[in-house]
């Protein structure tokens, strides 16, 4: 161990008196410097190619978000013009339809009306054919009666040959009078 500390001792001497090129440590520098350029350069290459690549897949995948984007955006104003077109046709769907029933209302109001002027119609027609027939009923009755009266006076008071002829001369007359 002595040795060994003696010859750091003396090489420590030496190293005050040797040139810079001669010193080892310079020469391990050097070839660490030279070692770590040769290395840097294909590794730095390889990191920069790596980053290039991942910015690359990032770019593309800002790109596809951004058509994406534009894609749901028309997606998104198209069904909001559809859903506009829609309310619009539903409106005017129920506009016609209100319209269409007031219109089914006021024909089914005067259809109505138009059955009830008929019927009315056809009870007043019914009414004047039971007067008629009460008129005539009665008039008819009136006829008989004063026949059967005229008959008997005539029978009571008058001679006979005198009551036919009367009764012969009304029997002629009697079509006249009831038309």
């Amino acid at each position: 161990m002595i040795s060994i500390a003696n010859a750091a001792e003396h090489a420590a001497g030496h190293a005050e008196h040797v040139g810079f090129f001669s010193d080892p440590e310079t020469w391990v520098a050097i070839t660490w410097l030279i070692v770590v350029g040769l290395l840097a350069r294909p590794v730095f290459r390889g990191i920069t190619a790596g980053l290039d690549l991942r910015r690359e897949k990032i770019r593309a995948r800002i790109e596809e978000a951004e058509r994406l984007r534009t894609e749901a955006q028309e997606l998104l104003s198209t069904y909001q013009r559809k859903q506009r077109e829609a309310l619009a046709e539903a409106k005017d769907i129920i506009a016609h339809a209100k319209a269409e029933a007031e219109r089914h209302a006021a024909q089914a109001t005067r259809d109505l009306e138009d059955l009830l002027r008929r019927r009315e119609h056809q009870a007043m027609e019914r009414i004047a054919q039971a007067e008629a027939e009460a008129v005539r009923d009665v008039r008819n009755t009136a006829v008989d009666i004063a026949m059967t009266a005229t008959q008997r006076l005539i029978a009571d008071k008058m001679p006979a040959a005198q009551a036919a002829a009367l009764v012969d001369a009304a029997i002629k007359d009697l079509p006249d009078r009831l038309h």
